[in-house]
């Protein structure tokens, strides 16, 4: 039996050899189909190997884990902005994406209202907290540009310069905060498929850049590309890092009318970093990493019951967000919905993502 066996197997082992080779002799069809997957057998494997290179190197930096912070969004969730950002400190949230919309800073031309930032400011540097700040036209959340009604009929040659006098002034004002640790310019710029956007002109961008770079040269600059793109940005202007957006449950009002998860690994993040990185040698952190519920039909999370909510993202869904975005590589990874954690703890009386997120910024 042994023989027999042995021989059977050797038998096995010469035909799985001699396969390709009969198999690609056959018709031409044959030869289209095995180029077809020897190329995407090569393409997927060096997508691999870059992550890993990204991955592994990357690995003894340390994790900055943080979170974008909206009092405007806080607000229309019906919770207090100030006590849900003394609630995230109180978590051990230490770093935060701030937002410096244009609409609600310069409700009249050249009178500013600085209040709401002034109070975010304080209580990092109280907290010993950094910052990144938003700056320009597109900011997060919608309509994702957040023009001033006074400014919304002018040409953008009249509107432009408005605006870069009006991030100058916000610039000036937070420069020396011992807090700000960089700057985020507009947010995925060129997205046009999302928010009430018009102009994504690449010279205003360039022009935006500029004026940053020379107003406070000593902090850094980062422009964020769009979500699960691939390639890499070739075009100017050149930022000293960039962000990227990871959304992973979405509802899919179109086709399916049901809550679709991307299936797209961890490791797909790490190949854009490295991508990046052996490009140009600079940086990707992950600006956006989706950890609120997304609500179906449009609707807004406070019309939704719990239970819909939990559809999209519960407590377990949520720990697995934060394993997703450590194993993509990034060491930088700023979580999206933090203020509706605090709205689920207040407002819906459910503690189950508040006390993930403790657990998970105690560990960092």
């Amino acid at each position: 039996m042994l023989k027999i066996s042995s021989l059977y197997i050797s038998q096995l082992i010469r035909s799985w050899i001699r396969w390709p080779s009969v198999y690609w002799q056959e018709n031409w069809l044959h030869k289209v189909l095995m180029s077809v997957v020897l190329v995407i057998v090569v393409l997927v494997g060096s997508m691999y190997g870059i992550a890993q290179w990204y991955i592994q190197g990357e690995r003894f930096q340390p994790l900055k884990l943080g979170v974008s912070f909206i009092p405007d969004y806080a607000e229309n969730l019906g919770v207090s902005p100030q006590q849900t950002m003394d609630g995230l400190l109180g978590i051990g949230v230490r770093h935060f994406r701030l937002v410096s919309y244009w609409s609600d800073m310069e409700p009249s031309p050249a009178h500013y209202d600085f209040s709401q930032l002034d109070w975010e400011f304080q209580k990092a540097e109280a907290a010993h907290a950094k910052i990144t700040l938003s700056l320009g036209l597109r900011q997060p959340r919608w309509p994702e540009c957040h023009m001033p009604d006074w400014a919304s009929h002018e040409p953008v040659s009249q509107w432009q310069p408005q605006l870069e006098q009006f991030m100058q002034a916000v610039i000036n004002r937070y420069k020396n905060s011992p807090s700000l640790d960089s700057y985020q310019l507009e947010n995925e710029y060129f997205l046009q498929g999302f928010g009430l956007c018009t102009n994504m002109d690449r010279q205003r961008l360039v022009d935006e850049y500029n004026l940053v770079k020379k107003t406070d040269p000593s902090h850094k600059v980062i422009v964020s590309r769009s979500n699960n793109a691939l390639g890499i940005p070739v075009g100017q202007p050149k930022p000293d890092e960039y962000g990227i957006s990871v959304y992973k449950r979405v509802w899919d009002a179109k086709i399916t009318h049901r809550y679709v998860e991307y299936p797209i690994p961890a490791w797909f993040y790490g190949f854009l970093a490295g991508l990046q990185k052996l490009h140009d040698g600079n940086d990707m952190i992950i600006h956006e990493l989706q950890s609120e519920a997304w609500a179906p039909n449009y609707e807004s999370l406070t019309q939704i019951s719990l239970a819909e909510q939990n559809k999209s993202l519960n407590a377990k869904r949520l720990h697995d967000r934060f394993g997703y975005g450590k194993a993509t590589g990034m060491r930088e990874i700023y979580m999206w919905g933090a203020e509706y954690w605090y709205y689920r703890l207040v407002v819906l009386h459910d503690p189950s993502l508040w006390n993930v997120a403790q657990q998970e910024f105690k560990q960092s």
